[in-house]
């Protein structure tokens, strides 16, 4: 399986992310969920695997725009239903591996652990 980049294309992280994919030569596919839009059930599955506080960005100025009252996240339904409703809200990039294996954030080290086996690049967008 070539590993899934899901993001917003035109975030300086997911930039770096675009950057470290291409130079190491692995093949992906890119999700943007700013446009696409992304489905709870793929939200409910990262949050399985990572934790929906991994995956909620609360240090950008999406977070800081909400009210308190969207704020007040009392659990994993509450964070699934804002990320669906604000993407930016969720950190950038998450890359499903495969085989459950999945990374939020940009880390070199990670990615290189993760997807050093990974399909060779055939054409990227």
């Amino acid at each position: 399986m070539r590993p899934v980049i899901y993001g917003i294309k035109n975030c300086d992280t997911m930039k770096k992310a675009f950057a470290w994919l291409d130079d190491a030569g692995v093949a992906y596919d890119f999700h943007d969920y700013k446009k696409a839009g992304i489905d709870a059930e793929t939200l409910a599955r990262w949050c399985a695997r990572s934790g929906w506080e991994a995956l909620l960005n609360k240090r950008g100025t999406t977070w800081r725009k909400l009210a308190p009252e969207q704020q007040a996240i009392a659990g994993e339904a509450d964070a699934i239903a804002l990320m669906q409703a604000q993407p930016s809200l969720i950190r950038r990039p998450v890359v499903d591996c495969g085989a459950g294996a999945l990374l939020v954030g940009f880390d070199p080290d990670a990615f290189t652990a993760a997807l050093k086996g990974a399909a060779p690049t055939e054409q990227n967008p």
